[in-house]
């Protein structure tokens, strides 16, 4: 795999199910390419904070995922540098959608954004939080799960 190529559909719910965190939380990786992608999951009692929303933990991750997913369909194996959010309003719902987009793939950095919606009986999506990302191309397979791989 060269620097610039991409990682396609396959190899990201591949990766996302090699992380002990992603297998946990339930992340489905339901999208990508084209320097987006889409991270969905299902709310689960075990997630809140202590007023019953999404605890911040979560929402941070789904969007940190989300940016590096997306950064990763365009630079290939990606690590962050910088990861911020903002949370909107109480994150609520059946489930959890998370939609990456790459900015800006450079050489040297990569700027991605992301926005998580809660989604209701109906799925319908309400805009509870966004991220941003800047990611640094590693050139190179951070790792390999018995032996199959390369993962970001």
């Amino acid at each position: 795999m060269s620097e610039t190529q991409g990682f396609d559909l396959q190899m990201l719910a591949a990766a996302s199910a090699s992380a002990a965190f992603n297998r946990l939380a339930g992340f489905e990786v339901v999208a990508a390419g084209n320097g987006e992608a889409t991270i969905r999951m299902t709310w689960h009692d075990n997630f809140t904070q202590y007023s019953g929303h999404l605890h911040a933990g979560l929402i941070a991750a789904l969007l940190d995922t989300a940016c590096g997913f997306a950064a990763a369909t365009r630079a290939g194996a990606v690590t962050a540098s910088h990861f911020s959010m903002n949370c909107l309003k109480p994150a609520i719902g059946c489930h959890f959608v998370a939609k990456g987009a790459t900015l800006r793939a450079g050489r040297r950095q990569v700027f991605a954004r992301a926005e998580l919606f809660a989604a209701d009986e109906q799925d319908r999506l309400a805009l509870v939080a966004t991220g941003e990302a800047v990611l640094v191309p590693t050139g190179e397979p951070s790792r390999k799960i018995d032996g199959v791989g390369p993962w970001l």
